[in-house]
């Protein structure tokens, strides 16, 4: 290791074998300690701390120096390491054996007093340290995370370089593609009245560099969504992005497990392929959720033929309609009171459910229910064999349209997993799903749109269902969850123009929108493209999860706060008058109402 003129070591990297060496080291002085004329210096940088000990008797200079120190000076001392006293020693430092008296102090740099203690930074509000974010790296937490981050990071491109993949740089400056979240609009000086867009996946190019003939490329890739804020959202974020050619599902999968085996390698966990694989119908069926968190039971189950033939009208009304009765059964909860039923229902309810029916099986044997009356002995016998009851037990029960029905007991589902401690946070559960759905409908915009996005091939079974029954119409398209968290999703690609153009049609684009949108994308598919596909995998995520944080602001070095504003620089801010006018831009007032 190559040091500089400043360092001949690491603060952090000084043990028993550097005794007797002179050693120079430089960093920062994480706290000061006189203790009756001698004075005991912390000194921190990257690597962790070292203690240096000034001595009047010994060095009367560099006590001198010493006694000006204050928390987070950056200083260069000087001198021989030396064994520690036995009765100083510190078990709690890598560098606990091992002392300095520096021969030699230079101070490089004083500092005001922090606007917030370093060692307390967990109980300090989360915008003064992103205000002061280059404070907040220098805690150990955080640097922890930066330094995570770079290992994972470092063994993905290892491994992918590896398996022959190219990484190649895509555009950041694209053409806007009003599909999905909103574009980040960036104004064209040379081109008045034109804008280009932030891109908010490289997809498009890292198809167009199959047809380049690259067959392997990966990107470690910055994307941007100008989307509605939400605690954890960042408007730009990181994804592992990755297209192979002359590949199918199964290819894209494995390759994956294995780049995944790495990464947590490279994180200090141990996680083993193959990966279970459930259908978006059986995992929709069973957990309500197509990112299902499979370290806990509690499953849902059906009861959609019983409540139709019963004479509960509420329930029955709704599955003659093409509704669904969904049931889910909590353990011993059966003492719950009248006010806990109240604020599950009503939880329900926040949830976009209607309301909320249930069956008490009690400790005493009995069944209370306010719908009991509606369903006959057989009835009531079923729900039970189904939910396998047992006493203490409730089962809850919706009829709502399948959207509904699912949402709401999936997340009542993970609201009971987490209330009542049935999740193994030691767990890491990993889980494919696949056979998405290719298209959905949307009520508010009253039209189809893309589960993925359009260039998912569709099941080729299933390519009939295009024009006649959209919502039957199964893509090959494959997400990878770990403990019940999205972190990437895939697809098998469409690499015919036509079947492209079908595609496009079915999601109601006119031929002069495809052609506007696409056309440089269709044309490029006449000349002779592979068959291909590919995943991208979110890394800011990933690297929460690895670090068992809950934000992801966490785990990048300058991020925005939930109002999508950088607190530190205070972007973004008001342009000037004058790039205005090289941008032929005029604002307006806009009044808005809060």
């Amino acid at each position: 290791m190559s040091l500089t003129s400043y360092k001949t070591n690491y603060c952090g990297n000084i043990r028993e074998n550097n005794i007797g060496e002179t050693q120079m080291l430089s960093g920062w002085v994480a706290n000061v300690r006189d203790l009756g004329g001698i004075i005991f210096v912390e000194l921190r940088d990257r690597m962790g701390v070292f203690q240096a000990v000034a001595d009047p008797q010994i060095n009367p200079e560099v006590h001198k120096v010493f006694s000006k120190l204050k928390d987070e000076y950056v200083v260069r001392i000087q001198g021989k390491i030396t064994k520690r006293p036995d009765d100083t020693y510190n078990p709690n430092l890598a560098t606990g054996s091992v002392e300095m008296y520096p021969e030699k102090v230079e101070i490089l740099n004083e500092s005001q007093v922090l606007p917030f203690q370093l060692d307390d930074g967990d109980n300090v509000n989360e915008d003064v340290r992103l205000k002061y974010r280059y404070l907040d790296i220098r805690r150990k937490p955080v640097l922890d995370n930066l330094v995570l981050r770079h290992k994972v990071v470092s063994a993905i491109r290892e491994f992918l370089n590896g398996e022959n993949f190219l990484e190649v740089e895509t555009p950041i400056l694209v053409k806007a593609t009003p599909e999905g979240a909103r574009d980040y609009l960036v104004p064209s000086r040379v081109h008045p009245n034109k804008f280009y867009a932030l891109p908010q996946s490289p997809q498009i190019f890292k198809q167009l560099l199959m047809v380049g003939g690259i067959e392997r490329y990966y990107q470690i890739a910055k994307c941007f969504r100008d989307e509605d804020l939400r605690s954890d959202r960042q408007p730009e974020f990181t994804q592992v992005d990755l297209e192979m050619s002359f590949v199918e599902q199964e290819d894209v999968i494995n390759l994956m497990e294995n780049l995944i085996q790495k990464a947590f390698q490279a994180g200090g966990i141990e996680v083993n392929p193959p990966f279970e694989r459930i259908t978006y119908k059986e995992a929709m069926d069973r957990f309500g959720s197509d990112r299902p968190d499979t370290r806990f039971g509690l499953e849902l189950f059906d009861v959609s033929d019983v409540m139709e033939k019963s004479s509960f009208a509420a329930f029955s009304d709704v599955i003659k309609n093409g509704g669904i009765a969904k049931a889910l059964k909590i353990p011993n909860i059966a003492s719950y009171s009248r006010k806990e039923m109240d604020d599950v229902r009503n939880l329900a309810i926040s949830f976009g459910a209607k309301g909320l029916a249930w069956i008490t099986y009690c400790e005493d044997g009995t069944i209370k229910s306010p719908i009991l009356k509606y369903l006959s002995e057989e009835e009531i016998s079923e729900i039970q064999n189904r939910a396998n009851a047992q006493k203490g037990d409730i089962v809850f029960f919706i009829a709502d349209e399948p959207k509904v029905a699912y949402d709401v007991f999936g997340r009542l589902r993970l609201h009971f997993g987490d209330k009542l401690n049935l999740i193994d946070k030691t767990k890491h559960n990993f889980l494919w799903v696949t056979d998405f759905p290719m298209f959905e409908y949307s009520k508010e915009d009253e039209r189809w749109s893309s589960v993925h996005h359009p260039f998912t091939m569709p099941n080729p079974e299933d390519l009939n269902k295009m024009k006649v029954d959209k919502g039957a119409c199964r893509s090959i398209a494959y997400d990878i969850v770990y403990n019940g968290v999205e972190l990437g999703g895939g697809s098998v690609r469409i690499h015919s123009s036509q079947i492209q153009k079908e595609v496009f049609e079915a999601l109601g684009l006119t031929n002069e929108q495809i052609q506007t949108k696409f056309g440089f994308m269709l044309d490029a598919f006449k000349y002779g493209t592979p068959p291909h596909a590919g995943i991208a995998l979110g890394l800011d995520r990933l690297i929460a999860m690895m670090a068992r944080t809950e934000s992801i602001r966490d785990v990048i070095a300058f991020p925005k706060n939930s109002q999508a504003k950088c607190l530190m620089s205070d972007a973004p801010s008001f342009a000037d008058e004058i790039q205005l006018r090289e941008l032929r831009l005029q604002l307006k007032q806009v009044h808005t109402h809060h």
